[in-house]
């Protein structure tokens, strides 16, 4: 697994990272998330041995980073920030003097970067130098070398930086089937990367962690969870609120949405009941009422995050 043990680094007085410990397993991929400037790259940097600590170090398969630098990152595959590469050099050039660092040679060698070009969708672009190349194959080839030598460990700091959606569906994918047999730790700020691969999340503030769960947990403390969203017309939208309001285990209903006698509402029920279907399908039969859609909402991660990050829930001031 990889271990972070109570890591903290300062810069002059300032602390950017703020005694800050987890795990992650084999067959995880863990979310790294926080606003700018929180410590996200910095903690990465860390565990990967590029920065050293003020105190507290990290682990990796076994191996302390300080003490046993070579041999931890032997198992360690890292994307930096920026997708750092050799600009002058050619895609698969650049591939092959990574594979010469990483110990490969002859045949294990040439097939090690076939691989990897395929893998990462690069083969197009193979005799092409890095520098004529789009931001978001710039990012790929730093993928690329980050996964060559087949790693155990992936640390990645912002995968999807600068990838257009059907590249990101394509990493993404990757990860997902990597993360079988790896531990995988990314970091981000793209909300929706961690709802597409993570199966746990760390959101840290200030240099600290102040959450470590899974994005389905996280979102359950979305004020909106469990509410019903319906979209409704075929009569006056302040009836249908009140007629809703009005049935047994409703707390309150609030209009997202009206245009004439069309609305989107959200029914919100009394804390441990479950979301008022059956009663809203029966009061809309016995009104007259037509249901456009009807869905139990999931929460919302945007909002969590702001709250658990700001301390402000959704409708505060900024």
């Amino acid at each position: 697994m990889i271990e972070a043990k109570h890591l903290t680094k300062y810069f002059g007085q300032t602390a950017a990272v703020d005694n800050v410990s987890f795990e992650a397993g084999r067959g995880e991929v863990l979310g790294f998330l926080g606003p700018n400037a929180a410590g996200k790259s910095t903690t990465m940097r860390m565990i990967t041995g590029f920065l050293a600590p003020t105190s507290g170090t990290a682990v990796i398969g076994g191996y302390c980073v300080q003490t046993d630098p070579l041999k931890a990152q032997k198992k360690l595959g890292y994307l930096p920030e920026n997708a750092p590469v050799y600009r002058d050099m050619t895609v698969s050039g650049f591939l092959d003097f990574i594979a010469d660092i990483r110990g490969f040679s002859g045949k294990e060698k040439r097939n090690r970067i076939g691989e990897t070009l395929e893998q990462c969708f690069l083969s197009s672009v193979r005799y092409q130098v890095i520098n004529t190349l789009s931001k978001g194959y710039k990012q790929r080839v730093c993928f690329a070398q980050s996964i060559l030598h087949d790693p155990e460990y992936l640390i990645m700091d912002e995968p999807t930086d600068g990838l257009d959606p059907n590249q990101k569906h394509e990493v993404r994918s990757m990860i997902r089937e990597m993360a079988k047999e790896k531990t995988i730790i990314l970091s981000t700020h793209i909300l929706e990367e961690v709802e597409a691969v993570c199966t746990r999340a760390i959101i840290i503030a200030n240099g600290r962690i102040v959450a470590d769960e899974t994005p389905d947990d996280l979102k359950a403390r979305s004020a909106v969870h469990g509410a019903l969203c319906c979209g409704i017309h075929g009569g006056e939208v302040l009836n249908i609120q009140a007629e809703f309001s009005a049935l047994e285990g409703v707390a309150r209903v609030q209009i997202l949405e009206q245009e004439h006698e069309r609305a989107v509402l959200r029914i919100f029920h009394d804390e441990g009941t479950s979301p008022a279907i059956e009663q809203v399908l029966e009061c809309c039969g016995k009104h007259g009422y037509s249901l456009d859609y009807l869905r139990v909402e999931e929460g919302r991660l945007d909002e969590v995050f702001r709250m658990i990050t700001t301390g402000r829930s959704e409708g505060e001031d900024a």
